[in-house]
């Protein structure tokens, strides 16, 4: 029982830490340290994603009709820390519902209790947007308001934390709280006055449209008397508030049941199958989601792409030549694989982690390593069909591929690619470092090194990453009417099926029994 430990710790402390919840803030660090690759990673994502990325956002900013500019290489550092804190900050919520409602059961004034919860994710916060901010200062070599860009990331970051404990709240299943963060963030950064013309109506509503211009200096013109830092200022305080109400008034528990027999091989395979698919079936928002975000994010690009022709290196009658494009007809075709292979890496890293422990029991019950890892691959498969599905079906009413077959089958390459990826990095990493790995990875390879808007030659970083082959068939698929990397396509293939043996050879040492000597085989019988 957990109920006496929560009343001790309710009972015994000093006053002092009965008024301002230092304890619990103690406790709760003491929690968070005790996971040190968690918070390794909330220093190294954000060191390499703003070292990283900051470099093209000048280029991108100027071909989306953005800010452009040194300026607009100042909100890496703000969008890092605030992915990095609302991932933070959700974890810390959704995974101590429990333990929180315990202790408010015996006797912790609520308030109290929220205070701690956020006092912590803001130190975690602080982390990051400390990381972020020296990481800029490194890499730019000099800015023109420093102290504005420093209190601009840690807004960035307070306005996350608070997107992730109102998501914590809310949402229980770490799936569909992650891809909810995930899908803010990319559409506040995509859509955000760094990459789009402050003046779009649409860019307004997101949560640090005047933080980023503010943080740039681009006075946005349409603020009103409260200013760009006013209104920053008041998004802010309604994230805390929202979040707070949240986090006070919300505490539930999610359950799951499965159950299995051993039998044959194929007996096995469409048991755990089925366990699988019906386990995610019954998770109807998660489907919603897979369904609604990618074809959001792409008719969202369609929308707000700026006029104009892009040229572009392509490979044509096995030959490399720039060839020019109107740019909104396929920017929305270029967008896609983004939206599909973020989506299905966190999607097999949650399939990872949530079966872990049930297929040790399925393990111990009789379940052979083979029909544990096909039906596991089954349901993963099935996942990134249905995520690559619903991002091609809205592609298709925006964008025409040179070549259809080679763009779907690109996709779902690159869409099948990422969920093993995610599927070996939520086993490595655990939860809150796979998400923010899980993040970093795909948004550097199919975001940044793999764009031919942004690269007209790849990188040798480029090259080495799981994206290269399905990338280089999608856009000759899709900027090309012949076919011309063939090459490339056995690379891709070559990495999903190195990554299947990986996934299959740490699954079947994950299931594998564990046996123990039991205490009368040592006593000797006479």
């Amino acid at each position: 029982m957990n109920t006496p430990a929560a009343t001790r710790l309710t009972s015994t402390r000093p006053a002092s830490d009965r008024r301002g919840g230092g304890l619990l803030v103690r406790r709760f660090i003491t929690e968070a340290a005790r996971n040190r690759v968690t918070l390794t990673l909330l220093v190294v994502v954000p060191i390499v994603f703003v070292a990283l990325v900051g470099g093209v956002i000048t280029d991108a900013g100027e071909l989306l009709g953005g800010q452009g500019g040194p300026q607009a290489e100042t909100t890496t550092a703000g969008w890092t820390a605030g992915f990095v804190a609302a991932v933070a900050m959700y974890f810390q919520v959704a995974s101590a519902r429990a333990a929180d409602r315990r202790l408010v059961l015996a006797g912790l004034p609520s308030a109290r209790l929220v205070l701690a919860r956020m006092t912590t994710g803001a130190l975690l916060a602080l982390v990051a947007a400390t990381a972020s901010y020296v990481t800029l200062v490194l890499t730019v070599g000099g800015l023109d308001h420093p102290a504005r860009v420093a209190v601009a990331t840690l807004m960035f970051a307070v306005v996350y934390l608070a997107l992730g404990a109102l998501i914590g709240a809310l949402v229980a299943n770490p799936v569909n709280g992650t891809v909810l963060i995930l899908f803010v963030w990319l559409l506040d950064v995509v859509f955000g006055p760094a990459f789009r013309p402050a003046d779009t109506m649409v860019s307004r509503i997101f949560p640090t449209h005047y933080l980023s211009l503010w943080m740039m200096d681009e006075p946005s013109g349409h603020s009103g008397r409260p200013g760009d830092l006013g209104w920053a200022l008041t998004w802010t305080v309604i994230a805390v508030a929202l979040s707070w109400a949240a986090v006070a008034a919300t505490s539930r528990t999610a359950r799951t049941h499965t159950r299995t027999r051993p039998g044959s091989v194929v007996a096995q395979l469409a048991v755990g199958t089925r366990m699988g698919l019906r386990e995610v079936g019954r998770n109807r928002v998660l489907w919603a989601l897979l369904v609604v975000v990618p074809g959001l994010f792409v008719a969202l690009s369609a929308f707000t792409t700026p006029d104009g022709y892009e040229t572009m290196m392509v490979r044509e009658a096995g030959r490399t030549v720039a060839a020019t494009f109107w740019f909104p007809d396929t920017h929305p075709g270029l967008m896609a694989p983004i939206s599909v292979g973020a989506l299905a890496a966190v999607v097999g890293l949650f399939t990872a982690l949530g079966a872990r422990n049930a297929d040790r029991r399925l393990a111990l019950a009789g379940f052979r390593p083979f029909s544990l890892l096909t039906s596991r691959l089954a349901v993963v498969g099935v996942l990134a069909v249905v995520v690559t599905a619903a991002s091609l079906a809205v592609t298709a009413a925006f964008f025409q591929p040179g070549q259809w077959a080679p763009y779907v089958l690109a996709n779902l390459l690159l869409a099948l690619t990422y969920a093993l990826v995610g599927v070996l990095v939520g086993w490595s990493f655990g939860r809150v470092g796979g998400v923010l790995v899980a993040f970093l990875i795909p948004f550097l390879d199919l975001a940044i090194e793999q764009s031919p808007m942004l690269n007209p030659e790849l990188s040798t970083l480029a090259h080495l990453l799981p994206g290269y082959g399905a990338s280089r068939v999608l856009y000759d698929a899709a900027l090309t009417s012949s076919f011309d990397e063939t090459s490339s396509l056995l690379v891709a293939l070559a990495w999903l099926a190195g990554l299947a043996i990986l996934v299959a050879g740490l699954l079947h040492r994950l299931a594998r029994p564990r046996h123990r000597a039991e205490p009368h085989r040592a006593v000797a019988i006479t």
